[in-house]
Parts: structure tokens; sequence; C-alpha cells
């Protein structure tokens, strides 16, 4: 499986640059040394805030029950999921009740993801100096067969951390990855072995 750099493009570098900063819940140590608890504290201190902050304002062309509800959904990581794909953001993964049983078996092949599966990543970065940020809501929608073959029958969505809907390249900046590097997943991208619910 090849796998992409975790810079992705200009995309991540403007997400960088309007991310929040946090200072409240900074830790003392670079965000790739922390264990999985230190992650889930981070996120505790975060949550309320972040949430509440992709709630802000109109959403466009992204559906606003997408973005209030998804944290009523089956939380498919135990914590917060090291560095990575993403802008080497920790992210907190939820999948809707359409996707959850699927996407929980984790399976690397013959993944049957069934129309109307949603799913949610909260996003947050530590530096190496500690410093917190928030980041961006990514968000994936599973459409019927044959709507958008170009993306796997995916359609992705982005939400910065002070609400405004993200307009991307879905193709070049999510697409493209996820299918070059979990095609035999569905198209899923699951996170760190350690973080995910059993």
């Amino acid at each position: 499986m090849k796998k992409l750099p975790i810079y992705l493009g200009g995309v991540f570098a403007t997400l960088l640059i309007s991310a929040t900063a946090h200072a409240a819940c900074d830790v003392d140590k670079p965000g790739y040394e922390l264990s999985g608890d230190e992650a889930e504290s981070v996120y505790d201190c975060l949550k309320a805030d972040l949430q509440a902050g992709y709630r802000e304002g109109p959403k466009r062309w992204i559906s606003e029950d997408f973005v209030n509800d998804y944290p009523g959904w089956t939380k498919a990581s135990a914590f917060p999921a090291a560095p990575g794909f993403h802008g080497g953001r920790f992210l907190v993964t939820y999948v809707n009740a359409i996707g959850a049983d699927e996407y929980l078996k984790y399976k690397p092949e013959d993944v049957q993801v069934p129309a109307g599966t949603k799913i949610a990543k909260e996003s947050f970065a530590i530096n190496d100096d500690g410093k917190v940020s928030k980041g961006p809501l990514f968000l994936m929608e599973k459409v019927r067969a044959g709507t958008s073959p170009e993306t796997g029958d995916w359609y992705y969505m982005m939400v910065a951390p002070n609400g405004a809907p993200q307009a991307v390249n879905v193709v070049t900046a999510c697409s493209e990855c996820h299918l070059e590097n979990f095609s035999e997943q569905g198209g899923l991208g699951y996170p760190v072995e350690d973080a995910r619910i059993r």
C-alpha cells in the first residue's frame, strides 16, 4: 500500500493558517510523544469548544443535520488517533447507525459500505512545543452506486473550526488519497489499531 505524505498540499496549508489555538489545553511535550490517555485528556479539554465551533454559522452546501447530529453517532476511536493522514492531526471518528456495524469490523478487504453511511472526523493538532490548535471537521457520506464514480461513490466535505464550510477539490484533496490507500477497505480509513473500539 502506497502512503501519501502527511502534508497533502495547499488545502492543509490553508487550514493550518486558519486553525484556532486553544492555550488552555496545551501540554508539556510534542504531540507525537503523547500516550492515548494524554491525547484523550486534550480532547476532553477541547471537545465542547470544538463541537460548538463546528456548529457556528450557515453550512451552505453541507447539511446542518450532519454537523449537528454526529456527536450522537457511534464513536469509532477509543482515543484520538495518532497523527498521520489529514495533515498530521489527531482524529476522533464517529459513524452513523447505517454504517457503524460495517465500519467497526475494521475489515482490510471486501468491505461493503452501505449507501447512507456517514462518517465525521473531528481533528486537532499539537505542535512540537505542545501548543494545541483546533482543526477542521472532515465529513464523508456514502451515496448510491453510480452517483459519483470518480470518488468511489463518496461525498467529501469539510468544516473549519469556526464553522465555515470549506471549498476544496475533493478529488485531489480527499478521494485520491482514500482510493489509493484504502480502496480494498471501501475507501474507509480506520483509526490506528490501538485506538479502535472493540
